[in-house]
Formats: structure tokens, sequence, C-alpha cells
């Protein structure tokens, strides 16, 4: 061979052996080689997702996920308020009816109870979508999304998904299917700021939850896809398409799944949901009433932590149409005269009452103010100002309770006789106190504890505080249900009401002379509930802390003041007793009052607009000084006039009054032949700075029934009140005088004269 040959073969053999190099990378990647190689991997990727599995831990719920809102109902049952920043209200799966329960497999994973949890396609989906920058998908199982909602958060990563996945299988097999559909559908948002499917079922519908219908709930479960698409309130009329349409697959599914019967399906409607409300706020009277129930639940041991905490149901007494009637009789009797505005005198004015039931305690309406976003402090609630002169039939109350008597040796009762020169000093004290009477009128050195109580003598209350002792007093007040605060000084000057108190706290005070004696504890809070506790809420009536005879005395009393005593403004055809009270200053002016279902007390209290302080009411609803007999007695009749239902308007006071008065308790002047006050007294009473000629009558005294009478009273006192004519006697004497008081009809009446007056 030469060398050309070899060089040629050499290159034959060099032209083979690359043929032969290209064929073994081919046989390189045999499918037998691919093959193993993907074992291979899926064998790493498992045991990297062993790793995974081994080291994500189920976590604890997300903050978001177990925010609740508190929901305050009125006694009815309707909604008064949602409270905190998630509207949500957790509810457990037996309050859902089961086909209401499967409208959700239905809708989103049919396969719900029997998978394990996870949907390795709609996974890979999602994950591939999310690298891709596709944005959010779908086909997770009912068990991811909850995984979502209740441990995760919404973000679209691939290790939150991969997390997701994970702890769904975990989950499934800690917890049951029904743990985890619940905790699915409490956590879902269905947009209108609603989270849960209670918080939605009351945004969509009105109702609870457990009302829903099938149809109802399918549209809710169809809902979840795209809550603000869906919103029929607002979906274009492509969205109404599509959830129309996924509304009905929801229900073929339910037929598929045997869960609804084709019948029932077929006769389906699609539920056109209400047109959305803003959800209730704290303004106007709500705020108030949520702030009154929150302060009695902390006084029944629920923290403030535990409210903010979120999930209660709270229920109040309130009475929705009483509550209204309230607010109604404060916008026409005061706000309806005023311009807090432009007026800085009307932005002084402050009105406050409480109305509560005295046979249960409930306190079945409340007003706090001009409304709770403008003026936070409840003047329902607040005892910053004095109660002034309805305190004196605790003083009385006291000396009946205690069997006290007079200087002379007496018995106190309704016919005792005092003497009611102004600026008289106190007999038998150690503090030196000589009060004025209203505009320094004296009343004459005879005359009985029953007019000194229409007429509100000052002079005579504080002698008998005195004679029955400031301490035993003060007893018979905690008694009955005030409350020390920061101490009361144990003196006669007690007797004028100087401490503190609310109208809440004079609402049960009364309540408990309406009760004949037992102590009512006013109650806003009817129930309270939470999915993790109960509050069992004590009686509001509780035992005997006065006679019955002390306390019915006291309400005959009472029924003297309004029938023709300072009160009178609060007569009406319903049987009343009541008392008015006008502070030190002319800071506040209240009437307390009661009919025998019904007690409320309203009261005035004068504000720096800045709230910083107490100013004077005077020359602010009318001129000169307010009293409690003006305005708060009108507001009083104005809304017990409609407060009362027909039933209770025709109830009577039953009295048993422990020691007879001698006559009629509202029998007026005195017992003693003082001249009674002519129509020109009065006319010179209400209207101080212009006098007018006056005349005296004189009335024969009453005399002691006959001594084969029982110890019960011959004549009870009227039980039937009218308004008055104007034939009684005028203004009180521990009260400032109004010029708005009934009298002459001819009488010059005051700049401010609300409708109505």
């Amino acid at each position: 061979m030469g060398r050309a040959e070899e060089r040629r073969a050499r290159q034959r053999g060099a032209r083979r052996g690359g043929k032969s190099g290209r064929t073994g990378i081919r046989r390189f990647f045999t499918w037998k080689k691919m093959l193993g190689t993907f074992l291979g991997l899926c064998l790493l990727a498992m045991g990297a997702f062993a790793v995974i599995y081994m080291m994500v831990p189920v976590p604890a719920a997300n903050a978001q996920a177990e925010m609740e809102s508190n929901v305050y109902k009125y006694a009815d049952g309707t909604v008064l308020a949602r409270t905190g920043e998630v509207n949500r209200e957790i509810i457990g799966l037996e309050e859902l009816s089961e086909e209401v329960r499967h409208t959700f497999v239905a809708a989103e994973n049919k396969s719900f109870y029997k998978d394990n949890g996870i949907d390795f396609k709609g996974t890979a989906r999602g994950l591939l979508n999310t690298v891709s920058g596709k944005g959010k998908q779908g086909g997770s199982t009912i068990t991811q999304q909850y995984v979502k909602n209740y441990y995760l958060n919404q973000d679209q990563t691939v290790s939150r998904k991969l997390k997701e996945l994970v702890i769904a299988l975990k989950v499934d097999r800690e917890k049951s299917k029904d743990q985890i559909l619940a905790g699915y559908i409490n956590t879902s948002y269905y947009g209108r700021g609603a989270y849960g499917i209670q918080a939605a079922a009351q945004a969509y519908y009105g109702i609870d939850a457990g009302k829903l219908n099938v149809s109802q709930a399918a549209y809710l479960a169809a809902l979840l896809q795209a809550p603000h698409q869906y919103d029929w309130a607002i979906a274009s009329a492509t969205g109404k398409k599509l959830v129309s349409d996924r509304w009905a697959y929801v229900l073929n599914n339910m037929v598929e799944m045997g869960k609804l019967d084709q019948s029932v399906r077929d006769a389906q409607k699609f539920p056109v949901p209400k047109t959305p409300k803003a959800a209730p706020g704290m303004e106007g009277q709500t705020g108030y009433l949520v702030e009154a129930a929150n302060a009695e639940l902390a006084r029944q041991g629920v923290g403030e932590e535990d409210i903010k905490a979120g999930g209660w149901t709270i229920t109040l007494n309130i009475d929705r149409a009483r509550q209204q009637e309230l607010v109604a009789a404060v916008d026409k009797e005061l706000e309806s005269g005023l311009d807090r505005k432009k007026d800085k005198k009307a932005a002084t004015v402050q009105a406050g009452a409480t109305s509560v039931d005295p046979r249960t305690g409930k306190v079945v309406a409340l007003y706090g103010g001009v409304g709770a976003t403008e003026h936070w402090l409840s003047n329902a609630t607040r005892r910053d100002y004095q109660p002034a002169s309805t305190f004196k039939p605790v003083v009385l109350a006291a000396a009946l309770e205690n069997g006290a008597k007079t200087q002379d040796g007496d018995p106190i009762s309704l016919n005792s006789v005092y003497d009611g020169t102004s600026k008289r000093p106190v007999v038998g004290s150690d503090t030196p106190f000589n009060p004025e009477n209203e505009d320094d009128r004296d009343y004459g050195k005879q005359i009985t504890v029953q007019r000194a109580t229409n007429q509100s003598v000052n002079s005579v209350y504080a002698q008998m505080i005195v004679d029955v002792g400031p301490g035993k007093t003060k007893k018979t007040a905690l008694d009955l249900g005030m409350r020390d605060g920061d101490g009361w000084p144990e003196r006669p000057a007690m007797s004028l009401g100087t401490m503190g108190a609310s109208t809440w706290d004079m609402a049960g005070v009364y309540a408990g002379f309406a009760a004949h004696g037992k102590k009512v504890t006013p109650s806003i809070v009817a129930s309270a509930e939470h999915r993790a506790r109960k509050i069992t809420l004590k009686d509001p009536v509780g035992g005997q802390v006065i006679s019955r005879g002390t306390a019915d005395t006291v309400t005959a009393a009472m029924q003297g003041v309004v029938k023709e005593g300072s009160g009178r403004r609060a007569a009406g055809a319903y049987a009343a007793a009541g008392k008015t009270g006008t502070s030190e200053n002319n800071r506040s002016a209240w009437f307390v009052g009661y009919t025998p279902t019904l007690v409320t007390s309203v009261a005035l209290f004068g504000e720096k607009p800045d709230g910083t302080g107490q100013v004077t009411l005077t020359d602010t609803i009318n001129k000169g000084r307010a009293n409690g007999g003006g305005v708060p007695a009108r507001i009083w009749k104005a809304y017990t006039s409609e407060a009362l239902g027909a039933a209770d308007a025709r109830e009577r006071f039953d009295l048993e009054v422990e020691e007879p008065a001698r006559g009629e308790p509202s029998t007026s002047p005195s017992d003693s032949g003082e001249p009674s006050p002519s129509r020109s007294e009065r006319q010179r009473e209400e209207e101080p700075t212009t006098p007018r000629p006056s005349n005296t009558t004189s009335r024969p005294p009453v005399t002691d029934p006959p001594a084969s009478q029982s110890t019960r009273p011959t004549t009870r006192p009227s039980q039937s009140q009218s308004p008055t004519d104007g034939t009684g006697p005028g203004d009180p004497g521990g009260e400032p005088g109004n010029p708005a008081e009934p009298g002459n009809p001819n009488e010059q009446r005051p700049q401010f004269r609300p409708p109505g007056s």
C-alpha cells in the first residue's frame, strides 16, 4: 500500500469514526436513560417536598382572620350597630342548613368531601401563571382557599403557593371537613365590606345567615369568584350575566351531587339582593347606646380588651319605637327652638334622659345628646351635675323608713307641719345651714310636707334631713342605687341634691319607688353572647331596700307635684308622679317622673361649648332661669304620652300608704289654713320682674280621719291626671321661676317657644 492509499484509508476511518461519535451521542439520550433521569428528578422533588413538609408547620391564624365585629341589636333583634375593624361575625356550621352548606361545595370543590385537600393540577397551573406573570388564577380546593385566608395571605408568590400546598395537606389530616368548610365560609370576602357568611347575609339580604334559602346561598357562593364584579347593585350587564350563569352553575352542580332535587332546582328564581346600605355607625344616639352597653358589660366582668377582640352579639333592652319617641320629644320641645350654630348661649344647652321599665329594670330608651360624633360624652350617664331637688323624695323616704320625728316629736308624714320661712336656720345640726327658698319666698311657719314637696320648699327639706340624719339619708340613697362617687359630705345641704348624679342614676332611684321599694338597677343589656363564652347577667330587679309603705307614700307625695305643684306641665291622661329640680346657679334643670309602668329622668345641663366646664342655663332656653318644671317636664310629657301604650296609660298606682295623709296628699296649699296663692300671685312668681295685684283666699284646714278608720288612707291621691288648666298653685319654692309655666293665658310668653308648647 502506497502512502497515498494509506492516507485515504486514514481519512475514510476518520469519517467513519466521526459518524460513529454522533451515533454515540444519540445513544446517550435514549428513552431508557431519559426515563431514568425523570424518575431521579421526581425522587429528588419528592425528597425536597418531604423536607419542606417536615419543615413547614401549620402556623397560627393570621391577625385579620380572627378579627370579628361586635354586633349590637335592639330588643326586637334588628341591628343597631357593628363595631370593629373587620365586618365579620363567625358562626358555627350547625347554624346553616345542609343545602346552604352544599352551595359552597358545589361552587368551588365538588370533590371536597372526598379529596385530600389539594388539587395538584390547579396548583401547578397557578404556579405556572404566577411565574409567567399572568396573575391570580383559580383551581384551588376549598381547603387550600381556607388555608390562604386563615393562615397565610393573598400574595401571589411561588413560596406562598408551596406553603399553601403543604399546609393544606396537614390541615386536611388534622381537621374535619366540616371544620374546614366552616372556616372557609367564615373567612372569605363577599364584597360590600363583608367577611364571612353572616356579614354577607346581612349585607346582601338583610337577614341572618341561618335564614338564607338555597337560592340566596347560591348567589353568595357565586360571589366568591369575583365579589366586586358580581355585586348585582353595581355589576355591568356582562357582570350580571356572568353571576347569573354562575348561580345556575352552582344549583346544577348541587343536583348533580344529589344534594338538590331537580324539581326544587327548577323552581328557583334568581334572588336579587337588596340595595347596599352603609354599615350602622356611631352617629346620632347609636354611639351613646353602644357606650352604655359596653360600660354595663364592664360592670359584669367583660373587660375592654375582651370587647375590642370582637365576636360579641349584644342585644340591648332598647325599644326601637320608644327610642325614636324620646329623640322626637327632645327635638320637638328643645332642639327645634335652638340655633346651636349661631346662638352661643343655645350652644351651651345639653339634654340627657334615661327611660326605665320599673317592673323589669330594662332601659327602654336613652338620650345622650345631640349626637355621639358631635358630643361624645353621654348626657344620660354623666355624673358631674347635681340632681338638685329631685333628691328630696329620697330625704322623705329616709324619714319615713327610719321613723324620724320632727323637732316637736311628731312622726314625719305627708301631713307633718314644718316652718317654711326662707333662710330659716336648721335646728339640731352641728353644721349651720339656712337655705333660701326660691325668690326668697316665705311659706309661713306652718306648711305641710305634702305642700313643701309640691312647691319644693328648701327650708322644710333642710330641716327634715336634720331630723332624720344626713347619714341615714345617704344610706337610703345608696340602698336605692345612687353612687357615692368621691364621697358625699353628710351635711344638711345634701337635702338640696348637692352630690353628682346622672339621669341613669335618678331613673333607677325613682324606679325603686315605682317598684314599691325594691332596688332597681337600670340595665341596658338584655344578653351578651360570644362563641367562646356566654355572660350570665344579673337580674336588674333586686330585693326590698325600703318598705312598700315608704315607697308608696313617696309616690303619693309626688303625685301632688304633678297634679298641682312644680311638675304640672308633665300631667296628662295617665297616672303620674314626679319631682322637679334645679341646681345651684341654674347649671342643671331636671324632671324625674313615672307612671306605674315607665320611669323617665330628663335633665338639661349648662356646658361650655368646648366641654371644659359648667355654665348657667339662665337666659338660654327662655328669659331668666330655666327650671325642671319647664322644658324637662315638657320633654317628659311629650315622650311619655307617645311611649305608653293604651293599656299602660290606663294603669293606676296601687298604693299602700304607710301612714295616711290627712285628706288627699296633693291638697294645697296648707293643712293649717295658710292662704292659697291666687292666680295673680302665681303670675308674680312666674314673672318676678312684672309685679301684679294680688288677693288671697283661704281654704279650710284638712282634718284628721275618724279614729275608727284603718291606717290606710280613706282617700287616695287622684289616680287620673289631666293637663293643668292653670288654676293650681304657682311655681315651687325651691325651683327657679319659669315664665313659661302655665297661668294666665294672656301672660307674655318667653321668646323661646318650641312647637307644641
